[in-house]
C-alpha cells in the first residue's frame, strides 16, 4: 500500500548505497553525475531498517541508483565508524545515518565532511555540529505524546508502567523517554513510571528485560516500547504469559512485526511512522545536498520525489511527519 498524509505528510545498520545518476530525475531531489551516498542505519537484520532499505532502494531507482547494504550486526555508540571511514576514503557524496550514539561518531563524521562528504541523519540524530541535515520521522512531542495517550488508554488512565528502551545511548530514544517523563508528571499524575530498561535493540536481550520487568514489578500495567524491536520481544513474551490481556504493550512497531500479536489480542494499538517514506526522504535530501539544491539552511526547499516538498527547519531538521496508530482495524491494509 502506498502511504499518503497520514504517514508520508520509526535500533546498528549500514545501508550502502551507490548513487550513480546520470541526469536529475523529474521525481527526485536534484541528482547529479556520479552522486554515492553511504547510508548507515543501526543494525542488520532490523526489521524497522530493512523497511527503510525499500524506501532508500525506491529513491535509488528513480535517481538511476545503485544501492547495496553493509554494516555491523549489533547496535553500540562506534560501530558505525568503521563504516564511515570507509566511505569517506572512496569518496562519497553523502552519507546517510541513523546514530547510535550523538557523539562518538562525531569526530569520525567531521574528518568524512572535511573530506567533502555531505552528511545527513535519519531517525536519531548526532550533535548538529558532526551533520549537515537532520530527517526526524516526526517531532519528538508528537512521539512521546502518542505513545503516552496509547499507555493511558489501554491502562485506564491509572497504575505502573515500564519503559523498554533500545540503547542508553540511543539519541531519539533519550529524547523521548524526557518528554514522557516530564509529561508523565504534568498530564497523568495516576500513572506511575517506576523502571526503565534498556535491550540494545537485541531480540534476546529485549525479550529477557521484559520477563525482569514483571517478575520485579507485580502490579505492572504496561510497557511502553519506542522501539521497535523492543516491542515485539515484549509481546512475544507476554503473548505467551499469564499477563496476556493484563499487562498493555506498546509503543512503536511495524505492522508486519505486530500482526500476529494484535490479531491474538495481545497488543490492543501501538504507533509508527512510514520507515519506507523516511528511507526514501533521507536519500532524496543526501541527494539534494550533494547536487547543491540545498546547503541544510533554515528556510531552504528541495522536492523529495513523490513525498513532493519539505523545508529545512530550525537546526538544519526536515520532518517528515506525524505519528500514526495501528491497531485491529486497519492493521491489516499495511505491509512493511
Amino acid at each position: 500500500m502506498k502511504f499518503t498524509s497520514v504517514l508520508a505528510a520509526g535500533t546498528a545498520a549500514v545501508l550502502v548505497l551507490g548513487l550513480t545518476a546520470c541526469s536529475s530525475s523529474e521525481e527526485g531531489g536534484g541528482a547529479t553525475d556520479d552522486v554515492s551516498i553511504t547510508v548507515l542505519p543501526k543494525n542488520l537484520g532490523n526489521p524497522y531498517f530493512e523497511a527503510s532499505m525499500t524506501g532508500a532502494q525506491e529513491a535509488g531507482d528513480e535517481l538511476g541508483a545503485a544501492v547495496e547494504e553493509v554494516g555491523p550486526d549489533a547496535a553500540s555508540p562506534d560501530a558505525q565508524v568503521p563504516f564511515i571511514n570507509t566511505a569517506a576514503q572512496q569518496g562519497r557524496g553523502a552519507l546517510v545515518v541513523s546514530a547510535n550514539d550523538p557523539t562518538a561518531i562525531g569526530d569520525a563524521l567531521e574528518e568524512a565532511r572535511s573530506a567533502g562528504t555531505k552528511v545527513v541523519t535519519f531517525d536519531s540524530d548526532t550533535e548538529p555540529q558532526f551533520r549537515d541535515l537532520f530527517v526526524n520521522q516526526a517531532s519528538p512531542e508528537g512521539i512521546a505524546d502518542k505513545q503516552l495517550e496509547l499507555v493511558a488508554d489501554q491502562i485506564g488512565g491509572e497504575g505502573e508502567i515500564a519503559i523498554l528502551s533500545a540503547s542508553a545511548n540511543a539519541t531519539n530514544q533519550n529524547a523521548w523517554i524526557a518528554l514522557m517523563e516530564e509529561k508523565l508528571a504534568s498530564d497523568y499524575p495516576d500513572i506511575e513510571l517506576v523502571e526503565t530498561v534498556y535491550g540494545d535493540d537485541d531480540d534476546q536481550t529485549s525479550f529477557d528485560k521484559t520477563a525482569a520487568l514483571l517478575q520485579s514489578h507485580p502490579d505492572l500495567k504496561g510497557i511502553v516500547s519506542p522501539t521497535t524491536v523492543g516491542i515485539a520481544a515484549a509481546a512475544r513474551y507476554v503473548s505467551t504469559s499469564e499477563y496476556k490481556g493484563e499487562v498493555a504493550v506498546t509503543g512503536l512497531g511495524t505492522p508486519n512485526q505486530m500482526r500476529e500479536y494484535v490479531e491474538d489480542g495481545t497488543v490492543e494499538a501501538f504507533a509508527l511512522w512510514n520507515p519506507t517514506d523516511l528511507g526514501y526522504l533521507a536519500t532524496q535530501a543526501a541527494a539534494a545536498l550533494v547536487a547543491g539544491d540545498i546547503t541544510g539552511e533554515e528556510g531552504e526547499t528541495f522536492t523529495a520525489g513523490r513525498l513532493g516538498e519539505f523545508t529545512v527547519g530550525t537546526g538544519g531538521e526536515v520532518l517528515l511527519g506525524e505519528p500514526f496508530v495501528f491497531d485491529e482495524s486497519n492493521i491489516a491494509d499495511f505491509d512493511f
